[in-house]
C-alpha cells in the first residue's frame, strides 16, 4: 500500500503577493511559474539563475523511505547553466532530516552558489516537482522575490527539445543579504492554535489514504484536527505541470482570504501544496516545515482519523 501510494507522489507531486503574478507568458516578464520556453529565451540573462533541486525518494525492501541526493543525476544531464542546490546537506539544517537551516546559514550557502539578492532565479527538479516547490517556498521565506518554479522541471525541458549539459559551472562567492519573512514558515504553537481557531484552516497535503488513517508513514495514523485533505498528488497532471484555473480550483475548495497552514511528512509536499494555493488565489499561506515529523515528537500532540 505504501509502494503504491507513493508511487503517486514520485510521478504527480511577503503576505497576498500579487496573483496577477502567478504565471509568465514566453515573452513577458517573469511570474512565479514559467514554462520552458520562457526559460530557453532568457537563459543567456546575466541576471538568471537556474538551480536544480533534485531529491530522489527510494523504497527499500520493507518499504521504508530514504532520501537520495539527485547530484549524480545533475552529472550525467541538467539544464545548460544550472547550478545544483543541495536540499539535503548544504540547504537543510542540522537537528533533523529536513530541518529548515537558520536564516545566516541558509544566506551563507546561496553565497556559495553565487546567488545574489536582485538575482533572479528559476528553479526546477528532474523527477519530483515537490522539491521545487520546497526549494521556492525557502526563497521566499529568505527575502528573494524574483523566483520560479520550471513547470514541469526537467522533463518538460527535454520534451520541448532543449539541450541537456553534463559540466558544472563557476560561481563566485557572495554576500546574500537576508530578509526574512517569518510569516511563511509555521511551527507546532501555531498548528496548536489553527486547532483551536474556526479562522485558521489547517491542510494535510498527503495522499487520501495516509489522511484517512489506512497506513501511517511517520508513526501515529491519521491527521492533525481541523485539517482538511489537498493532496499534492491531485495538484499537477500527468505530466508534472500544475493544474491552471478552474481545473485546480476543483480540488482547492477553500476560502480565498482564510489563513492556511500546510503539512505533510517533512515540509516538501506541503510546499507544493501551499504554491497551488497561491496560484488559485489564497493570500495567506504558510508551511509547516517540520510536519508530521515535528507534530508526533511530541506525544501531546493529537492527531484523528476523523474526516
Amino acid at each position: 500500500m505504501k509502494a503504491a501510494v507513493w508511487a503517486l507522489v514520485l510521478l504527480f507531486p511577503s503576505l497576498c503577493w500579487a496573483a496577477s503574478e502567478a504565471r509568465s507568458s514566453d515573452a513577458g516578464e517573469m511570474g512565479e511559474l514559467v514554462t520552458a520556453d520562457w526559460l530557453h529565451a532568457h537563459l543567456d540573462d546575466d541576471d538568471l539563475i537556474v538551480l536544480d533541486s533534485s531529491v530522489l525518494v527510494l523504497l527499500d525492501e520493507n518499504q521504508q523511505m530514504s532520501n537520495v541526493s539527485g547530484y549524480q543525476d545533475f552529472l550525467e544531464g541538467h539544464i545548460p547553466g544550472a547550478r545544483f542546490a543541495d536540499l539535503l546537506v548544504a540547504l537543510s539544517g542540522t537537528e533533523a532530516r529536513l530541518a529548515m537551516p537558520t536564516p545566516q546559514a541558509f544566506a551563507t550557502a546561496l553565497g556559495e552558489l553565487g546567488i545574489r539578492n536582485q538575482d533572479k532565479i528559476v528553479v526546477y527538479s528532474s523527477a519530483m516537482h515537490v522539491w521545487s516547490a520546497r526549494l521556492w517556498w525557502m526563497l521566499k521565506w529568505i527575502g528573494h522575490d524574483r523566483v520560479a518554479i520550471l513547470d514541469g522541471g526537467l522533463t518538460a525541458w527535454r520534451d520541448a527539445g532543449y539541450p541537456v549539459a553534463s559540466d558544472e559551472v563557476s560561481t563566485t562567492r557572495t554576500q546574500y543579504q537576508p530578509r526574512v519573512r517569518a510569516e511563511l514558515v509555521s511551527d507546532q504553537s501555531a498548528v496548536r492554535a489553527a486547532i483551536q481557531s474556526p479562522e485558521i484552516q489547517l491542510v494535510d497535503a498527503l495522499p487520501a489514504a495516509h489522511y484517512r488513517g489506512e497506513f501511517s508513514l511517520y508513526g501515529r495514523a491519521g491527521h492533525i484536527p481541523t485539517a482538511v485533505n489537498i493532496s499534492a498528488t491531485e495538484l499537477t497532471d500527468a505530466h508534472g505541470r500544475y493544474r491552471r484555473g478552474d481545473e485546480l480550483s476543483v480540488f482547492v475548495d477553500l476560502p480565498r482570504d482564510k489563513p492556511v497552514i500546510t503539512y505533510c511528512g517533512g515540509g516538501v509536499a506541503a510546499a507544493a501544496t501551499a504554491f497551488a494555493l497561491r496560484q488559485a488565489g489564497v493570500k495567506d499561506v504558510s508551511v509547516y516545515m517540520g510536519s508530521l515529523q515535528d507534530w508526533l515528537s511530541n506525544p501531546d500532540n493529537p492527531m484523528t482519523t476523523d474526516p
